[in-house]
């Protein structure tokens, strides 16, 4: 079987730390800058970045359009931090205009946890993986309400925040408050990948 072509939004944000994992992983990855790339993957991955920033380019650059119709026909897609805001229904406090790309029947809390002077690491329970996982979160997002078809996979486990929604899943999209592409630790990258196979 031929591994899967994954797309990943090249606009703005941490591009080469996820193409580097899932190179890692022996998965192709393409760069999403143009809307007849759209056309050419797979699935997607919308990377940690600046989501008003973010949201603004995909639209300027066209991709807007296209990347909505793909996901609403059921493209597997997986969005870390800023990419969790991108591919949410709904956000509690965005910016003026802002839009997504939707998909997630989840509302989000852009930058939940602080500035960027909060930011911190965690070891996280995540449902399906044996260990925890290290997770890093900078100026992240938080899930403040999930629809009935989606999967909670982790929750913050102590502090101030604990309790609080910082992965999910619905059919074939997934995403993640926290940055998995900038530690070592694939298995959430791998675990897109075993989703992306079994849409094939």
């Amino acid at each position: 079987m031929t591994t899967p072509r994954i797309g990943i939004l090249a606009v703005q944000g941490d591009v080469r730390e996820h193409v580097a994992a899932f190179h890692e992983l022996g998965v192709d990855t393409v760069p999403v800058r143009r809307p007849e790339e759209v056309g050419r993957i797979d699935a997607l991955v919308v990377p940690g970045g600046e989501s008003t920033v973010m949201d603004k380019l995909v639209r300027t650059f066209g991709l807007y359009e296209p990347l909505r119709e793909r996901l609403e026909h059921g493209m597997p897609a997986y969005g870390s931090c800023a990419g969790m805001i991108m591919l949410a229904d709904r956000v509690s406090d965005g910016a003026a205009g802002q839009q997504t790309l939707g998909g997630l029947d989840i509302t989000v809390r852009r930058n939940a946890f602080g500035r960027q002077v909060d930011s911190f690491e965690a070891e996280l329970d995540f449902v399906g993986l044996d260990e925890p996982v290290h997770a890093v979160f900078i100026r992240a997002p938080w899930v403040d309400q999930v629809g009935d078809g989606v999967e909670v996979l982790a929750r913050v486990g102590e502090g101030p925040a604990a309790g609080k929604i910082v992965a999910v899943r619905q059919d074939g999209l997934l995403a993640t408050s926290f940055h998995p592409e900038v530690g070592t630790d694939r298995r959430i990258h791998a675990e897109f990948v075993k989703i992306v196979s079994s849409r094939a």
